[in-house]
């Protein structure tokens, strides 16, 4: 009788194991993995609220180009690039060139003083479940992504950019004159 029981124990397991390998494989090989947005793609829409309280909707600045630049306090890249960012975005805000920079779930007490010392004037909104960052497929950081007036990815560009980039990549969504 210990003999027989410990056979269908054994073949329990052993069935258990081969089912839970085979939901493994079955999950993996049919998983709808996020969506990597490339150049063309509509960018997904989603509302944040800057560090002023102010609601941002990305669908809102339909018609407009939109700089969305993804970045944290603790990198160095970010650092160098957003003051160029804001030099630009004082010259191109009227020319319907919008700047919002999303930090990534950094506590709004460390973003404010950030922003203050730096004297940022753009919209600085915070992604604190980083649920905007998933849905972008954000890595690593800066990482900025041109939105045309349609509404459509222009370009996706990580790492830090020089004066004359950002200007460049201003232009490039800058509302067309009719």
């Amino acid at each position: 009788m210990k003999k027989k029981t410990r056979y269908y124990i054994r073949l329990s397991i052993l069935t258990v194991l081969v089912g839970a390998i085979i939901f493994t494989i079955y999950n993996t090989a049919t998983k709808d993995k996020a969506q990597l947005l490339q150049v063309g793609d509509q960018a997904p829409d989603f509302a944040l609220v800057d560090m002023n309280g102010n609601k941002h909707q990305l669908s809102e600045y339909k018609g407009q180009g939109v700089f969305l630049n993804f970045w944290g306090t603790w990198c160095k890249p970010c650092e160098k690039e957003f003051p160029l960012i804001d030099k630009q975005y004082q010259t191109y805000k009227d020319k319907s060139v919008q700047v919002l920079a999303i930090n990534v779930a950094e506590p709004e007490l460390s973003v404010q003083k950030y922003i203050d010392r730096k004297e940022l004037t753009f919209p600085v909104l915070i992604d604190q479940t980083k649920s905007v960052m998933r849905t972008y497929n954000i890595d690593p950081l800066p990482t900025t992504l041109l939105i045309n007036p349609e509404g459509k990815i222009e370009k996706i560009i990580t790492g830090q950019m020089s004066e004359s980039d950002i200007k460049a990549n201003m232009e490039q969504i800058m509302p067309k004159k009719m």
